[in-house]
């Protein structure tokens, strides 16, 4: 049985990708196949091409989408290896272009990967296990307190990454998910229903997967890579990786190489909240490269 995936901003996702039944798209984050089924399930002699670092999701996103999986190509690649993908494939240009920044339900509820904070798990946080690198882990219990504090303010949004950091310092080693977490409520109590260590968390899984670099890196590439009159679509979760877009997408609009397709962010409906909660903090932008259709 495959998780259970509700992809956010669907409807609103679909409306501005403006999909051509034969028109070629990508999806940068594959996750468990959402955006991508419903894409392909528009498409007659279109293709999607489906992204992901992660292995193990683009598997699951295989299985997911197979009812549609003749129009769709899966590939396992970072953002910053758009390029590469199209010129492997022999792709010259897209037709569309859309990026989820969310994590999957599947990595948050395994406890193996280390990104929940609900439950006993290794502080690893890799998108991609296979290809070795830092862990959350070796960045908790090895930066200096200054470096961890700098990182959970900037990535993390956290206002309180000084009483963090310090606290997270006093306790190495840190040795689990749950570990941290507890440390970091102690240090600072919660106050609402969002549990404290989870900016905290945030940060450290944008750091461990370099997300920053390559979300910079997709949006310098996408705009080259998509045809006059095609659209990106990008999908954010927190605010310091909505401003990110948000000033790319106005630097791409003031040199005239797009046009923004909304003046403000679109957000999801109270029904889609209700439905699904971890979708309440979503934000889409659009744009139509080379000006609108």
């Amino acid at each position: 049985m495959q998780p259970t995936h509700y992809p956010v901003l669907l409807a609103e996702t679909l409306e501005h990708l403006a999909i051509r039944p034969d028109g070629i798209y990508y999806d940068a984050t594959a996750g468990l196949g959402g955006h991508t089924g419903a894409i392909a399930a528009r498409l007659t002699t279109g293709k999607v091409i489906s992204a992901d670092r992660d292995s193990e999701s683009l598997e699951l996103a295989r299985a997911n989408t197979r009812e549609v999986g003749d129009r769709i190509e899966f590939v396992h690649s970072r953002f910053s290896g758009l390029q590469d993908v199209l010129k492997r494939l022999n792709v010259t240009a897209l037709d569309g272009l859309v990026a989820d920044l969310g994590i999957s339900r599947y990595q948050l509820t395994s406890p193996e990967r280390g990104f929940s904070l609900m439950s006993e798990g290794p502080v690893d946080m890799r998108m991609n296990r296979t290809d070795g690198g830092q862990t959350a882990g070796d960045i908790v219990n090895y930066a200096s307190e200054r470096e961890l504090a700098d990182l959970i303010f900037q990535l993390g949004d956290e206002r309180r990454s000084r009483r963090i950091a310090r606290a997270l310092v006093r306790a190495r080693p840190i040795r689990s998910t749950l570990h941290m977490a507890e440390v970091i409520e102690r240090a600072v109590p919660r106050t609402g229903a969002l549990h404290p260590a989870t900016q905290t968390f945030m940060g450290l899984r944008i750091a461990v997967n370099e997300e920053r670099e390559e979300l910079e890196a997709l949006l310098l590439q996408a705009p080259n890579l998509v045809k006059p009159g095609g659209r990106i679509v990008i999908l954010t979760f927190m605010s310091s990786e909505d401003r990110v877009v948000k000033q790319a997408f106005q630097g791409l609009a003031r040199e005239k190489k797009v046009t923004l397709i909304n003046k403000h962010v679109i957000t999801p409906s109270d029904d889609e909240v209700r439905n699904n909660p971890p979708s309440r903090s979503a934000k889409l932008r659009a744009l139509v490269v080379g000006g609108s259709n």
